[in-house]
């Protein structure tokens, strides 16, 4: 590996680690799985070997495979195992005080009007709020760069719908 490219993944380790974390994150609502799949993803460039024309928009593309990638691979091991087994190796921790008390309401209904969007609507919506531009947000969803913000207007719209939709308790 030369130095350069060493010194410009270490660049961009640093300037796009954190944004690439906290949406997977948003995206997951799972913070251990958002840290893997970010961690693989630079992974990944590091063993390229060289930086690709768009790196942050490259970085994003190959996170949302491995997510949809891990998303999937949950979803058949949760077929597989029996109910009563499943639910034990799948429950979630218990909440701490802090994050319990925390905005815990708040954060369980921003969740819920983000699940409820088309997928493109929700990663239009992480991506921008992780302060990514247009252009890197064309790239990794593969969208016309000038239909970006027409495509975010809508998503912003059908967030606010969802939003509002009231949670009806089963």
């Amino acid at each position: 590996m030369d130095t350069s490219f060493h010194q410009r993944f270490v660049e961009i380790f640093n300037a796009d680690y954190a944004r690439v974390f906290r949406y997977l994150d948003r995206l997951s609502g799972d913070p251990e799985l958002a840290a893997d799949v970010a961690q693989e993803a630079f992974v990944r460039l590091y063993r390229r070997g060289s930086l690709p024309d768009a790196p942050t928009a490259w970085l994003i593309s190959v996170a949302m495979n491995l997510f949809r990638n891990e998303r999937a691979r949950h979803a058949r091991r949760r077929r597989l195992l029996t109910v009563e087994r499943g639910e034990r190796a799948m429950a979630e921790p218990a909440p701490s005080p802090y994050d319990a008390v925390a905005g815990g309401e708040s954060r369980d209904r921003v969740r819920a009007a983000l699940d409820r969007l088309a997928e493109r609507e929700r990663q239009l919506l992480l991506l921008r709020a992780e302060g990514y531009a247009y252009s890197d947000i064309a790239r990794a969803l593969e969208l016309n760069e000038a239909s970006v913000g027409t495509l975010l207007a809508r998503a912003k719209r059908a967030f606010r719908e969802a939003w509002e939709e009231p949670v009806h308790a089963s």
